[in-house]
C-alpha cells in the first residue's frame, strides 16, 4: 500500500540552522497495516508525516501509494486519499463554519463525484452526515448548524476524525491526535479511532507518546531516532514484547538510551 524508499530531507541547507530531519528512511506498509510510531522530540515523526502528506517535497528518494508514485504530487491532491489528524484539536476544522459545512468540504474533496468542485450537498448527503455523526455518540447530529468553534476539543477532534475517514482514505495519518485531550475524552476518541480503522480496514500510521499503546494498538510498532527508523517489529515478536524490551531495542538501534521524559513517564503511569 505505502512504499517509501530512501527519503531524506534537510532544512535550512548551508546555514547555521541546517537540520537533517529525515535520513535515508525507507518504509513499507501492507494494505490494512496499523503501525504505531514512537520516538523522542526531533526524531522525525511529524516530518515523516509531512513528507507523506506532501507538505514539502523530499530532497531524495520516492514515495508511492497504492502503486502510484506520489513523490511530487501536490499536497492538496494527496489530501483526496490521505486523511490526517494533528495533535492540536483546533487544526483540521474551520471554526467559523458549521459542522455541516465542514463535513461538506471534506466529503466533496475526497469523493469521486463528477464536477464536485461546483457540487452542493444533497438531502441524501445531509442524512448521511447525520448518520455518521450519530456514531460518535456526542449529540453532534443535532447541532449540524452550529459553528465548529463552539465545540470542545474532544468534539472537534472526533469531528476531524470523521471528516478524515467518512470517505475511506487509502492512508490515515494520526499525529498524537489524543495527546492534547483530557484522559476521559482521549480514551473515547481513541476507541472511535480503533473502531473506524478496523471496520473500514484503513491502512494507518499513528504517532503516540504512550509506550503501552505502541505495543497494544495495531499490528506493528516502529521506533524513530535522528530521522530514521531504528526498530520495526510485528507479528509474534511484537506480541511477546514488554515496554522495557522496546526501550532496550531502541538503545541498540539508536546507539543511545531513550530520553523523552514524557514518554518514559507514560510507561510508569500507564497514561
Amino acid at each position: 500500500m505505502l512504499t517509501i524508499e530512501h527519503i531524506s530531507k534537510t532544512f535550512n541547507t548551508g546555514t547555521v540552522n541546517e537540520k537533517r530531519a529525515l535520513c535515508n528512511l525507507s518504509l513499507h506498509l501492507a494494505d490494512g497495516d496499523f503501525a504505531t510510531i514512537v520516538g523522542s522530540n526531533g526524531a522525525g515523526k511529524s516530518t515523516l508525516f509531512n513528507a507523506i502528506a506532501g507538505s514539502f517535497y523530499t530532497d531524495s528518494g520516492f514515495i508511492s501509494l497504492d502503486d502510484e508514485d506520489i513523490t511530487f504530487v501536490p499536497e492538496h491532491k494527496r489530501s483526496r486519499y490521505i486523511g490526517r489528524l494533528f495533535q492540536d484539536p483546533l487544526t483540521g476544522t474551520a471554526p467559523h463554519m458549521t459542522i455541516e459545512e465542514n463535513l461538506s468540504v471534506a466529503f466533496l474533496r475526497a469523493s469521486n463525484r463528477k464536477g464536485k468542485i461546483f457540487s452542493r450537498v444533497s438531502k441524501k448527503d445531509r442524512d448521511f452526515f447525520r448518520e455518521e455523526l450519530s456514531l460518535l455518540d456526542m449529540g453532534l447530529e443535532d447541532r449540524m448548524n452550529h459553528p465548529v468553534g463552539l465545540l470542545s476539543g474532544g468534539q472537534r477532534q472526533a469531528l476531524t476524525l470523521l471528516m478524515a475517514t467518512m470517505v475511506t482514505p487509502k492512508l490515515l495519518l494520526l499525529d498524537e491526535h489524543t495527546a492534547a485531550l483530557d484522559p476521559s475524552t482521549a480514551s473515547k476518541v481513541l476507541e472511535l479511532t480503533k473502531t473506524i480503522v478496523a471496520e473500514r480496514k484503513i491502512t494507518c500510521l499513528m504517532v503516540t507518546h504512550n509506550m503501552n499503546q505502541a505495543l497494544e494498538l495495531g499490528n506493528r510498532t516502529l521506533m524513530m531516532a535522528n530521522g530514521s527508523i531504528v526498530f520495526d517489529v510485528s507479528g509474534d515478536a511484537r506480541k511477546g514484547m514488554t515496554v522495557n524490551d522496546l526501550l532496550d531495542r531502541f538503545q541498540i538501534g539508536a546507539g543511545k538510551a531513550f530520553d523523552n521524559d514524557r514518554i518514559l513517564l507514560s510507561t510508569k503511569e500507564g497514561i
